[in-house]
């Protein structure tokens, strides 16, 4: 790309943050887990967002716009909403908490760019959004599961209350 589609991609990192804490630390956006939720189905739809910008151009470049700031706010939504859970676990040791959670963030992200590069590879552009697509649906799986494990009343304690 050159100079002037990447001027245009610029913006979208500064609009997902300023459009990223509004939702996610709302108290009336239901909680961490209805956050959680929207999240993952952002991230989804996002996938389904990011597949015309492989035509390039300027529909392909305004797909990769519009799908990079609907991952970004879906992402960092989550990342609040998990945060906020974890910090309400035992606030005196939110710093080791945190660090624990930050670190495991982290290799999942390594993860994920490591799988990136090799969907990228092997299948190109639409391999890529296919693995966001498919990552996000086994992350929303997971959650409806414990949703419903939630309802049942069968959550897990916290660790403090064991």
């Amino acid at each position: 790309m050159g100079a002037q589609a990447v001027g245009v991609l610029g913006p979208v990192g500064a609009a997902s943050m300023f459009s990223t804490r509004s939702p996610a630390a709302s108290p009336t956006a239901g909680g961490p887990d209805r956050v959680s939720l929207l999240a993952m189905l952002g991230a989804i739809a996002s996938a389904a967002v990011l597949v015309p910008a492989y035509g390039g151009g300027t529909a392909g470049l305004l797909a990769l716009a519009g799908g990079m700031l609907l991952l970004d706010v879906a992402v960092q939504s989550g990342q609040v909403a998990n945060q906020a859970r974890i910090f309400a676990l035992r606030p005196e040791a939110r710093a080791r908490i945190n660090t624990a959670y930050m670190t495991c963030a982290f290799l999942g992200g390594s993860t994920g760019s490591w799988l990136g590069v090799r969907a990228y590879d092997r299948f190109g552009w639409r391999g890529v959004t296919g693995l966001v697509a498919v990552l996000a649906a086994v992350a929303l799986g997971r959650h409806v599961l414990h949703l419903r494990q939630v309802q049942r009343g069968g959550a897990v304690a916290a660790p403090h209350e064991a």
